[in-house]
């Protein structure tokens, strides 16, 4: 078999050939005849009633073919709002968006009205010349202030700010704290962030009356999910709406959702009968697309002398934004990840999510499990400060050991499934990062380093990450005539690597190059089924789809190969892709004569026992989610000048199941810790108390560059999970889940202050400096 072809090997991705030659192809570069341009008016307000809108100055500009309202747009919707992606009966209200705002405005950038022109330019200026007359409203800015009961409503005609109200709750809580030794209080706040991709949302729509068609070119991580939406949305079927996904620019959860503007631009496209593109420029998915939390956790923690969880309780709001888009999936995610690979034996947290008049949240990189992971982790740093203790040994004494495992926990996903955690070893993985970081030489490290006035600290955290998630996934593997294979699927490739995934997955099978693979994902008129990119799902549903359909693709490649040789199937083999007898490596049969043989001609018959075709389309159920550990141990300096921290080394040691590209694996771990340094130094997404963005432009909200990025290493102990054919475990979201929370524990250590404890995330400069002058005078 061709040495590329093995799973395991780090071939190069083939989505890049045509990018670094210029030749990609994004939402942006695709061309209609006739298109327009569309450009929305958003508000300005955070909370107002919307008393009338004027459109007749904008229609008079030049270039410009329409002002739409909701009002105009409501022939075309079956509905007015937006239903929630994913019900859920905790919710208590229902909050789906309009497609336009109607009689109130909710958060600053919710889109008003829709202008279509020649130019984006154009429609850009009239935009700013449509007339709103606003009556506005007081506005809640703060998920705990909006909680109570005198606190502004978000929506005028609701009752509460509270979205949903519920319990993640197990085992014997107060006998838990009836028998600790000690116990110790955390309260914290988690800031929201962004996602940024480098190309923002963007979708184009034409629209053909004859046949009734729609098709949509989109920037999507769920292209059959917008499929679906758009058929509920205009009252079309399956056969009458195509969603094609070109190239897309990364996702990172802000195209995990269903937006009102892309249901907008292809209600006026019906409407309108002419091709529409919409390309989000940054200022709006500053303040439109979605973004994660706000949480405030206030945590107790029961604990022995020695430093091992007996139980947690506490409380955790959340902020939910706006709207509700996918239902309570980051509150819920959160609450059920915050014990990771620890052993828990009792845990109460009231779990209280809240609307404000903020864009509203949904999934942005990990999807909550950080923030429960953050949780965790600086539970354990203030146990072990509270009792003394090293903070890597508090963590060792509580990590499941290697014997329990799989090991069930007392909770269950959404799903209603137990949450089990399938392989592994943790013990062993904290044990590589401790000896990769020389965890054993740093106090004489630090001692020396203090001795020359400098203040360097070591941070360790861990994270458990549930990956896989179904329902499903599809797989069509198939050979035509001319001999390439092809694998059609509703994955997303959105700069993972997925296509290329699958291609390993699928070449493997025939013994093929990787690069001869042809992959199509994200196209809803190759497969009628797909889930798309999310939840670090794909290399097992999609993968294990893609392994069991080229399984059966080989299987009648043999079969037929066998009939022409009259040989044994068990005597055959596939090198190259070509079907031959084994020790007779001259003759064989190459893979186009084979799908020839069953593809027919007009008039004769196929061989006996053998239906048209080489092609087989499956659907992998994964039976539950498939959790990989990772740990991260972080060394940092602090310039006690400035106090901002430099990290120095960063190690990362991550359990990927079975790696079918270690370099695809390596580089979705590496960006996840950026992710995470991001989150927990620098992205400070702000409003100010009237809930007004005050971090609208790159200038106020800081991402890491290279100068603040350190060279990360990165070791893939494998444990296979027995849930999947290929014993693959996902990586797309591993790396942010205990980055901030090791970085955070490392500039504690540097600190080397008992009274110095952070308890907001991103840290800032300031915010450190004025937390050790705190320290200090208190000491």
């Amino acid at each position: 078999m061709n040495k590329q072809s093995r799973i395991g090997d780090s071939v190069l991705r083939i989505e890049d050939p045509p990018l670094v030659r210029g030749d990609g192809c994004y939402i942006d570069d695709i061309h209609q005849a006739e298109m327009l341009e569309v450009a929305f008016v958003r508000s300005p307000h955070a909370h107002a009633r919307i008393l009338s809108i004027d459109t007749q100055e904008a229609l008079s500009r030049p270039g410009i073919v329409a002002v739409l309202t909701l009002a105009d747009l409501s022939p075309a919707l079956a509905r007015e709002q937006l239903p929630i992606q994913y019900p859920d009966p905790n919710l208590a209200q229902d909050l789906g968006p309009f497609i336009l705002a109607k009689n109130e405005a909710i958060y600053v950038g919710e889109p008003i009205a829709i202008v279509v022109a020649e130019s984006r330019y154009l429609a850009e200026d009239a935009a700013a010349r449509v007339a709103v007359d606003f009556d506005p409203l007081p506005a809640a800015a703060d998920c705990k202030e909006a909680f109570a009961s005198s606190a502004p409503l978000v929506h005028s005609g609701r009752k509460t700010n509270v979205v949903a109200e519920f319990r993640q709750s197990y085992g014997d809580i107060g006998s838990a704290f009836s028998r600790a030794d000690d116990r110790v209080s955390v309260s914290l706040k988690q800031h929201r962030g962004g996602a940024h991709p480098i190309e923002g949302r963007g979708l184009i729509a034409a629209y053909e009356r004859s046949p009734r068609r729609l098709t949509v070119w989109a920037s999507t991580q769920l292209a059959h999910e917008l499929r679906v939406s758009l058929m509920r949305m205009l009252d079309l079927d399956e056969n009458e709406v195509r969603i094609i996904t070109p190239d897309v620019g990364g996702g990172f959860g802000a195209k995990y959702c269903i937006y009102a503007d892309e249901v907008a631009v292809a209600a006026a496209a019906v409407k309108l009968r002419r091709p529409l593109k919409w390309i989000e420029d940054r200022r709006e998915h500053f303040t439109a697309a979605v973004q994660e939390r706000d949480q405030y956790w206030d945590l107790e923690v029961a604990c022995t002398s020695d430093g091992r969880m007996l139980g947690v309780r506490g409380t955790m709001f959340h902020d939910q934004g706006a709207y509700t888009l996918q239902g309570i999936n980051i509150a819920f995610n959160s609450a059920t990840s915050f014990p990771g690979p620890y052993v828990l034996p009792a845990y109460d947290l009231r779990v209280v999510s809240v609307t404000t008049n903020k864009v509203p949240t949904a999934a942005v990189r990990g999807a909550g499990y950080p923030q429960g992971t953050f949780a965790m982790e600086r539970c354990l740093d203030r146990i072990a400060t509270k009792l003394g203790l090293d903070r890597v040994e508090v963590r060792r004494r509580n990590l499941i050991p290697a014997d329990k495992i799989p090991y069930t926990t007392p909770m269950k996903s959404r799903s209603g499934s137990p949450i089990v955690y399938d392989s592994g070893d943790f013990p062993a993985i904290l044990d590589i990062a401790l000896k990769e970081i020389d965890y054993g030489t740093f106090p004489q490290r630090q001692a020396k380093a203090r001795a020359e006035g400098r203040f360097i600290g070591l941070g360790v955290a861990c994270g458990i990450k549930g990956t896989g998630r179904g329902p499903y996934e599809s797989g069509l593997v198939r050979i035509g005539p001319s001999g390439t294979i092809s694998v059609y699927s509703g994955a997303a490739e959105m700069g993972q690597g997925i296509r290329t995934a699958l291609a390993q997955i699928c070449a493997e099978q025939f013994g093929a190059n990787p690069d001869k693979i042809s992959v199509v994902t994200g196209d809803t008129g190759t497969v009628p089924l797909g889930m798309g990119g999310f939840s670090s799902r794909q290399t097992v549903t999609a993968g294990s789809s893609v392994h069991l359909a080229a399984s059966r693709v080989r299987e009648k490649v043999l079969k037929i190969a066998s009939h022409i040789f009259e040989a044994d199937v068990d005597d055959l083999e596939i090198i190259d892709g070509t079907v031959r007898i084994k020790g007779v490596p001259r003759d064989g049969l190459g893979l186009q004569q084979i799908a020839n043989v069953v593809y027919g001609s007009p008039g004769y018959a196929i061989p006996k026992n053998f239906d048209p075709g080489l092609e087989s389309a499956e659907t992998f159920l994964p039976s539950g989610l498939t959790y990989g550990m990772g740990c991260h141990a972080v060394e940092l300096e602090i310039d006690i000048g400035t106090y901002a921290p430099r990290i120095s080394r960063y190690i990362v040691v991550n359990d990927s199941g079975r790696l079918i590209n270690p370099k695809i694996v390596e580089g979705q771990i590496v960006g996840g810790v950026v992710h995470g340094i991001g989150n927990a130094l620098f992205e400070w997404m702000g409003f100010d108390d009237n809930a007004q963005p005050i971090t609208t432009t790159f200038a106020e909200y800081l991402l890491p560059t290279s100068t603040e990025v350190p060279r990360i290493k990165v070791i893939l102990p494998e444990y296979p999970s027995p849930l999947n054919p290929l014993g693959v475990k996902g990586v797309g979201e591993s790396g942010v889940l205990p980055a901030a929370a090791a970085i955070v524990s490392a500039i504690e250590s540097a600190m080397n202050s008992p009274a110095l404890e952070i308890a907001e995330i991103p840290i800032s400069p300031n915010q450190l400096f004025a937390l050790s002058q705190t320290a200090r005078k208190g000491a």
